[in-house]
């Protein structure tokens, strides 16, 4: 190949990767900005809530053809998920590790020189004194002053020995001024057991689980068959819209399903049906986060909602289910 016609070939490649780059950035939806909302049961959203779906031409979403590959319908379902807005409680092994961290890097610590960094008789250094016979006192157990005694560092011992019997006003005020409040743990939705609010489990991770109008196999994650041409994306925004209400701002993990579950349907309904060439559904499931807004039951699609952690869920839905999506979920 002459140099020539290899320079036009390459041109014309380098010309159609271009051409298609930018076919593919314009199609790319830019994401969108969610205005800042609070958890809310009842107020209405003051516009159409925004989202990280995209969508396919209008000529393709107004389809409404189920999609059933070898005999399966296939159906997406929304994993929607309240992350954990404070830190969980630890347990009693990570207590006791970090008591013993903390007394092992106080027993190997240089001596403080406190002469240095106080002024002799001034506030700070008794504050600074009573400080350290308080928590001499706590990693040992006993009063403060048993405590002071009882250590193991020198300096500390000496400088707690010196912890004058009056305390002055200024102490006081200077005590109380050091104090830290902390808010609640538990909130009153928790001592309610509002199992509809968001407000509650603040250290848990919440699921979004619906009740269907029906008696068996009522609970589960909100879901609905994907239309031909439809991606699971799609269709997962569109259930979530239509069984659970616009006042949600949400976030989709990706566009891939996290997790899949396949069952075939009863006999009975196969034979009733319209479509008997049916003998079951295999639901993909989507991974989606709640920044803001509320359910909102309409009494059709669904009749009642709850937020549950992975613990409580099965309290709501079937084994089979739970045993086919707990790999999914969190245990925190």
């Amino acid at each position: 190949m002459s140099s020539v016609l290899r320079t036009q070939v390459l041109r014309t490649a380098v010309r159609s990767l271009a051409t298609a780059t930018r076919t593919q950035i314009q199609a790319t939806p830019a994401r969108l900005t969610v205005a800042a909302r609070s958890y809310t049961s009842a107020a209405p959203a003051s516009a159409p809530l925004k989202s990280n779906i995209s969508t396919t031409s209008s000529a393709v979403v107004s389809s409404t053809k189920d999609l059933i590959i070898n005999s399966q319908r296939i159906v997406a379902g929304a994993v929607v998920s309240r992350q954990p807005l404070i830190l969980r409680d630890l347990t009693p092994f990570e207590k006791e590790y970090f008591v013993y961290q903390k007394n092992l890097e106080r027993d190997h610590a240089a001596a403080f020189g406190a002469e240095f960094y106080f002024k002799k008789g001034s506030v700070a250094e008794r504050r600074w004194k009573q400080q350290e016979a308080e928590k001499q006192a706590a990693a040992s157990g006993a009063s403060t002053t048993a405590g002071a005694k009882g250590s193991k560092s020198s300096s500390s011992k000496g400088a707690a020995s010196e912890v004058p019997d009056e305390v002055t006003e200024e102490d006081r005020v200077a005590a109380l001024e050091a104090k830290i409040q902390f808010n609640d743990r538990i909130t009153d939705a928790d001592r309610k057991n509002d199992v509809r609010s968001l407000e509650r489990a603040l250290a848990r991770t919440l699921y979004l689980i619906v009740k269907k109008p029906r008696d068996q196999h009522a609970w589960q994650f909100p879901q609905g068959g994907v239309r031909v041409c439809e991606n699971l994306q799609e269709a997962t925004g569109r259930e979530l819209s239509e069984e659970c209400g616009s006042n949600m701002d949400l976030w989709f993990v990706g566009r891939v399903p996290i997790g899949h579950y396949q069952y075939n349907f009863p006999k009975e309904f196969v034979a009733s049906s319209s479509t008997p060439t049916v003998k079951g559904a295999k639901v993909f499931f989507m991974k989606a986060h709640i920044f803001a807004g509320q359910v909102q039951v309409d009494n059709k699609e669904i009749v009642d909602f709850a937020w549950v952690t992975k613990q409580e869920m099965k309290d709501y839905v079937t084994p089979e289910y739970y045993e086919a999506v707990q790999d999914m979920l969190s245990d925190f």
